[in-house]
């Protein structure tokens, strides 16, 4: 049985991945991008921008892959920017929606300003006390469907 995106995105989470790389590798394939240039790119926005606790990095990983599929072309066409923009809003509504923020300190608990640039060790313990596993499953949730409404 095929694993949906959603899901395939909360396993690499649980695999190691931060929250930007398991969303945006699990559309890798199907946007034409191999997984270690996923991996590299996305890298800088787990924990909200390098754990700044800024927009959640699943939500950077999810508009990073409608990007990928959608940006236009043209960096002078306004309206192709706009309606690309539209569809970020829409996307980043529903996660806000379902969640109540899109930024990563607002969906932790977390105080203002940045963190440890240290990473937190993935333990048993890190993943009960933290929803980024959920966070990740819901933005490819979101992009998934998405996706299947636009006929890919």
């Amino acid at each position: 049985m095929n694993m949906s995106k959603a899901e395939k995105a909360k396993q690499l989470f649980l695999d190691g991945h931060n929250c930007a790389q398991a969303v945006l590798c699990a559309f890798a394939d199907e946007l034409g991008m191999s997984q270690d240039m996923a991996r590299t790119v996305s890298a800088c926005f787990g924990g909200g921008l390098g754990r700044q606790r800024e927009v959640c990095g699943a939500v950077s990983g999810m508009c990073m892959a409608l990007s990928l599929k959608y940006a236009p072309k043209d960096p002078t066409d306004h309206a192709a920017k706009a309606a690309f923009y539209a569809r970020v809003q829409e996307l980043c509504k529903e996660f806000k929606d379902e969640n109540g923020s899109i930024i990563c300190r607002e969906l932790l608990g977390l105080a203002p300003g940045p963190s440890s640039p240290t990473p937190d060790k993935r333990t048993a313990d890190y993943y009960q006390h933290r929803a980024c596993a959920d966070k990740v499953k819901c933005a490819a949730g979101i992009l998934e469907k998405y996706l299947a409404k636009q006929g890919k």
